[in-house]
């Protein structure tokens, strides 16, 4: 568990919405907060922040320092967090790559690919910046795992990179095991203006325990497939989303996400896998199983080299999805897709 002064959570079992904090737009944003070392290639922090006061001394003087120095500095977190942070900086925010966590981040597979890679590969040749915050409490319990996992897998994914990525966590809002994750998946912890390595560093363990099985929804429309019923597995997804209630606008987004996912089985995984279907709430559920196993586990999360063939099914995937969970093992993998039904 987190030491006292990372916060005292208020819920220790589901993350759920709470009213955003009022702007403090007349706080001391020159607070003494611990500037991350940036010494290392790739600098990976976690801030935690009990108020708007703590959270605008732990992360301007981070970006001013960024803009002194003359590295690009990239800021993508809720909405409401962005407002507090252009409005502490005035005129210097135009300088900052500002991006609404919440909509380029809504899925956690995406983050990686579309906004840190994204910023920092257009940036070639100088270190860059960046302040990501992927969980905040309106996150969902499902959506969890794959925002932690998206946590610990950015160690691996910008290993020996010339980037610092500061992840602000809310230590007065997010439940207690939240910032105990937090704690793992990150080698540097700040609080309180303090800085100081995580004793409890391991992003191993984490990948291990959000490497869960997925077990399917008792009652799924459930489809069979080989090579030579891709199309009518494709045709079986739709029409049962459309009866679902799924727009026509994304039920085109599913086609593709049931022809890459399931392409994928027959041509890497046996040639043979299983599609399964359902609605949760307001989503629809894709879910395909078969009998390979994927050892990268930055698969669909490393955008596509320029001018390569193919390589691009699941990175397409996660673009396309509200969320996607993968699970993958000795006995084969599991991989779940939700879309929104409108």
């Amino acid at each position: 568990m987190p030491p006292s002064d990372d916060g005292e959570p208020t819920r220790t079992v589901r993350l759920a919405a709470h009213p955003a904090h009022a702007a403090d737009r007349s706080a001391d944003v020159t607070t003494t907060a611990t500037e991350p070392t940036t010494g290392a290639p790739f600098v990976h922090p976690a801030l935690f922040y009990r108020d708007d006061r703590e959270y605008l001394g732990g992360t301007v003087p981070f970006i001013r320092e960024g803009l002194t120095a003359g590295e690009p500095v990239a800021v993508a977190a809720p909405a409401a967090r962005l407002e507090l942070i252009e409005a502490a900086l005035g005129p210097a925010a135009q300088a900052v790559h500002l991006v609404d966590m919440t909509s380029a981040g809504r899925n956690p597979g995406r983050i990686i690919p579309s906004v840190l890679r994204a910023f920092a590969d257009a940036r070639p040749g100088v270190r860059v910046r960046i302040i990501g915050e992927p969980i905040w409490p309106g996150r969902t319990v499902v959506e969890y795992p794959a925002c932690v996992q998206h946590e610990a897998l950015i160690n691996e994914a910008f290993r020996g990179r010339e980037v610092t990525i500061l992840c602000p966590y809310d230590a007065r809002s997010l439940p207690r095991d939240v910032l105990a994750d937090a704690h793992a998946t990150h080698p540097v912890l700040i609080t309180g203006g303090r800085e100081r390595p995580s004793a409890a560093y391991d992003p191993e363990r984490v990948l291990a325990r959000c490497n869960e099985p997925l077990s399917a929804l008792p009652g799924a429309a459930t489809f069979r497939y080989d090579a030579q019923t891709l199309p009518a597995a494709r045709d079986f997804a739709l029409a049962q989303a459309r009866e679902r209630g799924m727009s026509t606008v994304r039920l085109q987004d599913l086609a593709l996400v049931v022809a890459e996912l399931t392409t994928n089985s027959v041509v890497h995984a046996g040639g043979t896998g299983t599609l399964r279907l359902w609605a949760e709430n307001e989503q629809i559920v894709c879910q395909v199983q078969d009998f390979g196993r994927l050892a990268d586990p930055l698969a669909g999360r490393r955008p596509a080299p320029a001018g390569q063939i193919g390589g691009r099914g699941l990175l397409l995937v996660h673009y396309l999805s509200d969320l996607v969970r993968l699970h993958t093992g000795d006995t084969g993998t599991t991989i779940r897709s939700y879309v929104s039904r409108v």
